[in-house]
């Protein structure tokens, strides 16, 4: 692998690259998000943003507790939101655990939801504590199951004790077993990882070696999706497109729960990254509670008042 012509492999090629990152202007971070979360949509606008949120949900279902009719359930609601209403699109994936990537799929399957892929979170999900023999294996799995998009975590505790070549190679690794069968997302736990310039240097880090998406966190952990730390990765996709010319995708998750949330992050990919991410190729939502709600203001638009909650099924 070539790296984008990045680096060559090495651990000293990786520590020259990751130190021309400039890094990052906390107060600067912190202020400039916290003036685009003021932002607002025009109305004739919303029924857009809504419809795009939605298509953007990894609609996710990562309990102990899941079950197939639970699994089977949120599959069918992937595909269609509102099954009042066809005008609503289809979720931009379902998100769940190796032994349920098989039911997954062959449920969306059955109900037309082909289009609809499935994302299986991987390698030790959440704490990314196994051997690289188990998460080989472990993304191996999903993707015989039938998943097309893993979701990796990284080891945090490799990268803040400064070993970073083994984050990277680690990543490398799950790539090539992804091979052209499936997308990776690379999971930093961003709660985790403390600074922004630790979040900075993970975003590239990942995509140099293979990331097709950066997404930051598992949603177990608090802070999760905080605006600041949003605003770091998609600056970081769009300074890596100028570096190589090849887009990486974003997925915050954790704390994204109201249309409000979302549209608060429709903002900041256009004003930072740029309108060429707002699409479900290149940015997705890790969400289970937020679906209901952009259906409910979805629904509000059209009738004037809002449903109640029973309304639309819950998950």
């Amino acid at each position: 692998m070539k790296f984008y012509g990045l680096v060559d492999g090495s651990e000293a090629s990786l520590k020259k690259y990751l130190k021309t990152l400039s890094g990052v202007d906390q107060v600067g971070a912190n202020a400039r998000a916290a003036m685009l979360s003021t932002r607002s949509i025009k109305t004739t606008s919303k029924r857009w943003a809504i419809d795009t949120a939605i298509s953007m949900v990894d609609l996710t279902t990562l309990e102990g507790a899941d079950t197939v009719g639970k699994v089977e359930a949120i599959c069918s609601k992937a595909v269609r939101p509102d099954p009042t209403d066809s005008s609503v699109p289809s979720v931009g994936a379902i998100c769940v655990y190796n032994d349920m990537v098989a039911v997954a799929r062959k449920h969306l399957d059955l109900i037309g939801g082909k289009h609809v892929p499935v994302a299986a979170v991987s390698t030790a999900f959440p704490s990314g504590r196994a051997s690289i023999e188990v998460k080989v294996l472990d993304t191996q799995d999903a993707i015989d199951a039938g998943s097309s998009e893993i979701d990796m975590v990284i080891d945090r505790g490799a990268f803040l004790e400064g070993r970073l070549i083994d984050v990277f190679n680690e990543i490398v690794t799950i790539r090539q077993v992804c091979g052209d069968k499936a997308h990776l997302k690379v999971i930093f736990e961003t709660g985790e990882l403390v600074t922004y310039d630790n979040v900075r240097k993970a975003s590239f880090l990942a995509m140099a070696a293979g990331a097709d998406f950066i997404k930051t966190s598992t949603g177990k952990i608090a802070p999760a999706a905080t605006a600041p730390v949003v605003l770091v990765m998609l600056e970081a996709v769009r300074d890596f497109y100028e570096m190589t010319q090849k887009r990486i995708g974003v997925k915050p998750a954790g704390g994204i729960r109201n249309t409000k949330d979302a549209i608060k992050q429709l903002v900041l990919v256009n004003e930072v990254a740029g309108e060429e991410w707002l699409n479900s190729k290149l940015f997705r939502i890790g969400a289970s509670a937020l679906l209901n709600d952009l259906l409910m203001q979805r629904m509000k638009m059209d009738s004037g008042y809002y449903a109640s909650p029973t309304y639309v099924s819950m998950d």
